[in-house]
C-alpha cells in the first residue's frame, strides 16, 4: 500500500491504496466521485476526464500515486455556490445530455479547451478539440452547440471578472 494525498474539488483527500490505483478509482471507489466514469479502461473514450493541475488528463490510464499533491477537479467541482458552470448550464440549455454517460468527460474536456483555446471558438475547433471523447448516442450537433455557448459564456464570465 502507499498513502495518496491530493486536493479533489478544493478539499484535502487521502487514502493508502494499492500502487495500482487508478486515479479514476480512486475518486470513485475511496472518495465516491461517481460523477466520473468508466468506459472503456484504453484512454479511448474520454468519459473518465478530469483536470489535474488544471489540465484535463483521462483519469482511467493515471495512476493515483502519480497525482501525489496535485489539485484534481471533477465534474462535481465545477458547479459554485449551488449555481451550474457555464459549461454545464450549456450543456443542460441545448439537450446535449442524451444518456448522460459521457457528458461529465465531455464538459470537462470542453472546459479545457475553452482554457486552453479561448472562447472564440468555431465548430471546427470544438469538432477537433473533442475528437478524445465518445458519445454513443448523438451526431454530436447539440454538443456542439452546448460548447460554442458555454465558451462564450465562459468568456464573458471572464471579461466581467477583469473589469471588476
Amino acid at each position: 500500500m502507499v498513502h495518496v494525498s491530493m486536493a479533489v474539488n478544493g478539499r484535502q483527500a487521502s487514502a493508502d491504496v494499492d500502487p495500482r490505483t487508478l486515479l479514476v478509482q480512486f475518486l470513485r471507489d475511496h472518495l465516491r466521485l461517481t460523477g466520473t466514469h468508466v468506459g472503456c479502461d484504453t484512454s479511448q473514450c474520454g468519459a473518465c476526464v478530469v483536470h489535474v493541475d488544471g489540465e484535463a488528463i483521462k483519469s482511467c490510464t493515471a495512476l493515483a500515486v502519480s497525482c501525489n499533491g496535485s489539485h484534481v477537479t471533477t465534474i462535481e467541482g465545477l458547479a459554485q455556490n449551488g449555481k451550474l458552470h457555464p459549461m454545464q448550464q450549456a450543456f443542460q440549455d441545448n439537450h446535449a445530455l442524451q444518456c448522460g454517460f459521457c457528458t461529465p468527460g465531455m464538459i470537462m474536456a470542453a472546459v479545457d479547451l475553452v482554457n486552453r483555446e479561448g472562447a472564440n471558438l468555431d465548430e471546427a475547433a470544438i469538432r477537433h478539440g473533442l475528437e478524445g471523447n465518445i458519445c454513443r448516442c448523438t451526431g454530436y450537433h447539440n454538443i456542439v452547440k452546448a460548447v460554442a455557448q458555454g465558451a462564450r459564456e465562459m468568456g464573458a464570465a471572464a471579461t466581467h471578472k477583469a473589469a471588476e
